[in-house]
């Protein structure tokens, strides 16, 4: 399948919420052709390169369809649209179009099976709830009310200020359970740092 891609430097997860400001012409075409379409357009993290301006150099092979859930025009003039993260690609191969939109042919990658909440996830269910207490995160009026393992090892891998190639190895990961267990793992070895 072919998707339009959105480059930034952020990862962005399934069940995610993301606030964008569209300014840039290319942009405006694409969201104008998704929101006609009712279809979404793939966010990836920009390995190489700029967000402005010509298409970045080097994106990460993976990234999350977005779909665009509100939009409205912001006291600056520009275009505010925000976008829920849906499901998880593999980028197989780019171009980059005359008006240096960069389209990718995709595969869809398939998710495990999800699990209810264990006993286990406790201590990272605390973690979500403290997260949804920062005015940043709340004002992406993400529902933090997780019942599945999958939607608290997404939203953690999201929110937490985790360096993007370690969310993207976190993308990478299909099982719920061991994306919870390489968060925790992620969150120890900062801790370990921090007291190093």
């Amino acid at each position: 399948m072919t998707l339009p891609l959105f480059p930034l430097n952020t990862v962005l997860f399934p069940g995610c919420k993301l606030d964008l400001q569209i300014f840039e012409a290319r942009y405006l075409d694409m969201i104008g052709r998704c929101m006609k379409q009712g279809g979404g357009f793939g966010v990836v993290c920009i390995l190489e390169g700029e967000q402005v301006g010509k298409a970045p150099v080097g994106v990460a092979s993976l990234g999350c369809e977005a779909l665009i859930r509100d939009f409205q025009q912001q006291d600056n003039g520009l275009l505010g649209i925000r976008v829920e993260g849906v499901r998880r690609f593999r980028v197989e191969q780019t171009e980059i179009e005359k008006d240096q939109l960069l389209v990718g042919e995709v595969q869809w990658l398939a998710e495990m099976e999800d699990s209810p909440l264990l006993e286990q996830d406790d201590d990272l269910l605390a973690l979500l709830r403290a997260l949804g207490e920062h005015p940043m995160v709340a004002a992406l009026d993400m529902s933090l009310a997780v019942e599945t393992r999958q939607s608290l090892a997404n939203q953690l891998a999201y929110l937490l200020p985790f360096m993007e190639e370690d969310k993207l190895d976190l993308l990478a990961i299909d099982s719920p359970g061991q994306r919870l267990e390489a968060i925790q793992s992620l969150l120890e070895r900062i801790q370990g740092e921090l007291f190093a």
